[in-house]
């Protein structure tokens, strides 16, 4: 009797949360919060302990970029002029570029970390943070997207399809395209979107779990988790939700693809929320607790963004959803988050579960703390509705 009032209590406790209540949930000296007023501060102490331990200077590749996805959000939320300064000075840094070789016959897509990938996803990313830096301009500077435009309408005119072959480059590149649609009206971003987003279905979707896997060499069954199992990446699939989400958000809404994107944000939303451990957070493979246990950070983030983008947007129903959100969250603020701010049980920057890999409360990272910044955004939005 007395283990079901506790587990009663908790359930009340949760549900209260996504009430709008004014209760707070303690655990190990952090707090749950159910407050604009919290949520701002949760923002701010994580942005802050981030941007005072790390100068801008840096380059434009996907991990670095990936943080900055999220401090636009927090600048879109407080308004402090010195997030929006900080991702200026690094596109500054980095003129406004991503991969920066001149040279297009010498432009790659496979993976690289030099400067003649430009077409590689991974130096796309970037994009998203200059279009949005551009948007803010009331007198337009057409410097911050003008190397955007030039790739991505190079890109376009190949007759290559198969530029998207990994999870990743979802989040990475689905929503540059979308933005620079929004910016130029050229609705080839979005025929090419589709095209693209084919491709990457074709190789790397499984219809009957509604996941992605990380790319094709982790298809089942010539791949297979520590216990036979399907093998699908938290993380991977994290960029995946996010990217549909963000997708969503500037798609027009007569887009004639539109409700395949839906569908297939409404099938990660059904499987993940099936999969979620008692305590919030997502092993790192997703089917397979066993093959790599414990939490993991950056993949819960974006599942917790994408959860309560979706309830924010009416594409998840409240009464489904909320509670799943709401465990995600409270692992993210009571768990994750440590007292000075850092981001902590961040796995490793990589490209699948592994196990015996070290995930604690130590391991951090920039794509972490972006992710991290999307969710407890869109639960800012949340309270505010």
């Amino acid at each position: 009797m007395i283990r079901i009032k506790i587990s009663l209590l908790r359930i009340i406790t949760l549900i209260t949360l996504f009430l709008g209540g004014c209760t707070t949930q303690k655990k190990n000296g952090s707090s749950l919060a159910t407050s604009k007023s919290e949520i701002l501060g949760i923002i701010n102490k994580v942005n802050g302990y981030w941007q005072s331990n790390h100068a801008p200077a840096e380059r434009a590749f996907w991990d670095v970029a990936a943080y900055h996805t999220g401090n636009m959000e927090a600048y879109d939320i407080t308004k402090k002029d010195t997030y929006k300064k900080y991702s200026e000075a690094w596109a500054e840094h980095n003129q406004w570029k991503g991969a920066k070789s001149g040279n297009k016959e010498e432009w790659k897509y496979s993976y690289g970390e030099t400067d003649d990938h430009v077409l590689f996803g991974d130096w796309q990313i970037c994009f998203q943070t200059y279009i949005d830096l551009y948007n803010l301009d009331l007198i337009k500077d057409e410097k911050k997207i003008s190397r955007a435009r030039e790739v991505m309408e190079y890109e376009m005119s190949t007759p290559r399809n198969d530029y998207w072959w990994w999870a990743d480059c979802l989040y990475m590149v689905m929503p540059v395209m979308v933005k620079l649609h929004k910016v130029t009206g050229n609705t080839l971003y979005l025929e090419k979107l589709h095209e693209y987003f084919s491709y990457a279905n074709s190789i790397m979707y499984d219809s009957s779990e509604k996941l992605y896997y990380r790319d094709s060499k982790y298809v089942y069954p010539k791949h297979k988790s520590a216990n036979g199992k399907k093998d699908f990446w938290a993380r991977g699939d994290g960029w995946v939700f996010a990217g549909l989400a963000k997708v969503l958000e500037d798609l027009p809404k007569n887009d004639v693809h539109r409700e395949e994107y839906i569908t297939k944000f409404k099938g990660i939303a059904e499987t993940i929320k099936a999969s979620q451990q008692p305590e919030g957070y997502w092993t790192r493979s997703i089917l397979d607790p066993a093959h790599a246990p414990g939490p993991e950070t950056s993949g819960t983030a974006f599942f917790t963004f994408g959860l309560l983008w979706g309830i924010n947007n009416g594409y998840l129903e409240k009464e489904e959803y909320n509670l799943v959100a709401s465990k995600a969250w409270n692992y993210l603020t009571t768990v994750a988050l440590q007292p000075d701010g850092k981001i902590g049980y961040v796995q490793p920057i990589g490209e699948r579960a592994i196990p015996g890999q070290v995930v604690d409360k130590n391991s951090t990272s920039n794509f972490g703390v972006g992710a991290f910044l999307l969710a407890a955004c869109e639960m800012y939005r949340y309270l505010s509705k």
